[in-house]
């Protein structure tokens, strides 16, 4: 069985920084592409960033030039830095693997149980 297990949540104050991390597991051959998504109380579910197997990555608009995405393959784990934080950030973020393949076959959009992050003074 695969899974995401997100981690490096918390309160933090604006202007500040916080990395978050995402380790998948069981048994993995590759994972394709990552993303983190976040959802605030009363809004959807959206996409803040993403990065593939190769390298390729994309942000939402509204975090380009404050976020970064990267992931280190050998250890099947996505990070998200949050740099120059704002209010409008605050969320429970979500890890997310379009495709994980093991021994028993592929599993494809693969969700973490989320991790919250509050910015705040």
């Amino acid at each position: 069985q695969v899974q995401l297990v997100e981690s490096g949540g918390g309160l933090v104050q604006p202007g500040g920084s916080l990395r978050l991390s995402c380790a998948a597991s069981g048994n993995l051959f590759s994972i394709g592409t990552m993303g983190w998504y976040r959802q605030a109380p009363g809004k959807q579910r959206e996409l803040v960033a993403s990065i593939t197997r190769g390298g390729v990555t994309n942000y939402a608009d509204s975090v380009k030039g404050r976020f970064t995405i990267s992931r280190d393959n050998a250890k099947n784990t996505v990070y998200l830095q949050m740099n120059s934080v704002i209010p409008e950030d605050t969320a429970v973020y979500y890890c997310n693997a379009d495709r994980m393949t093991t021994f028993m076959g592929s599993y494809y959009d693969n969700w973490g149980q989320g991790t919250q992050v509050t910015v705040s003074s």
